[in-house]
């Protein structure tokens, strides 16, 4: 289509990412699968797909320069629309452990959250929102022990700010989309990011938003018409940040 945008799939080589391709191509984009710093800089909008874990990702990024394309392409203010699927919405913040080697070169830190480690420890991510990912707590507050993964059909309800957002446009209060993840932001995020939430053992922002920044920790590519509705408002908010509509 000729005013289709060109949405870079970002491919840090740790799975299949044809489904969430298929489906910005069924939403009205150019999907482009690439490992390619250059190719990210350039596209109209990107995508970091949720494959892997936490270490092995930023890692691959950082070492292939994949991690500063990113932030070149989505910083300032002329930044294209970024969405980040379940793990791809956690490497949006600034720390986390899944994955992390017995050797890896971590530091001792003042308390959970990571204060006052230096730039470069394990527990660096693309730290463009402010906040850290915490494993999902196996037990409920009344004690019943839950399963971990988090893994299946589960609701999304909006905040004030979701039920306005046009990320969210056609997306009902209470849908059940998929989730597949054993790890989720915590409460030290900035409330105003979180434009939905989910509960499972503890609240977590299931959808995040801020600026030209878009994440899901759930996948809107498994989520059925659900789903399809924001894969359909992203390609549309990329079209706009081009100005093809």
């Amino acid at each position: 289509m000729a005013n289709a945008p060109t949405i870079a799939v970002i491919d840090y080589h740790k799975g299949n990412l044809s489904s969430v391709a298929r489906g910005l191509a069924r939403a009205g984009a150019e999907a482009l699968v690439t490992d390619d710093p250059a190719q990210i800089r350039t596209a109209d909008a990107l995508v970091l797909p949720g494959v892997g874990s936490f270490y092995d990702a930023i890692a691959f990024m950082h070492e292939s320069g994949q991690d500063e394309a990113v932030l070149d392409a989505v910083r300032g203010g002329a930044g294209v629309p970024f969405l980040g699927i379940c793990l791809g919405l956690q490497l949006l913040f600034e720390r986390g452990g899944e994955g992390v080697p017995t050797d890896g070169a971590a530091v001792e830190s003042a308390d959970p959250y990571g204060a006052g480690l230096a730039p470069g420890t394990v527990f660096e991510a693309l730290g463009i929102l402010p906040g850290h990912v915490m494993r999902v707590e196996s037990f409920d507050p009344a004690g019943n022990k839950l399963k971990v993964p988090h893994v299946g059909w589960d609701q999304v309800h909006l905040t004030h700010s979701g039920s306005r957002h046009p990320l969210l446009r056609g997306f009902a209060e209470g849908t059940n989309v998929y989730f597949t993840h054993s790890y989720a932001v915590d409460t030290d995020i900035d409330p105003s990011d979180a434009v939905a939430l989910t509960h499972y053992a503890r609240n977590f922002a299931s959808v995040v938003c801020r600026g030209n920044l878009y994440g899901c920790q759930f996948h809107p590519e498994k989520s059925s018409a659900h789903g399809h509705q924001i894969l359909e408002n992203f390609v549309a908010l990329a079209r706009l940040s081009k100005g093809l509509e």
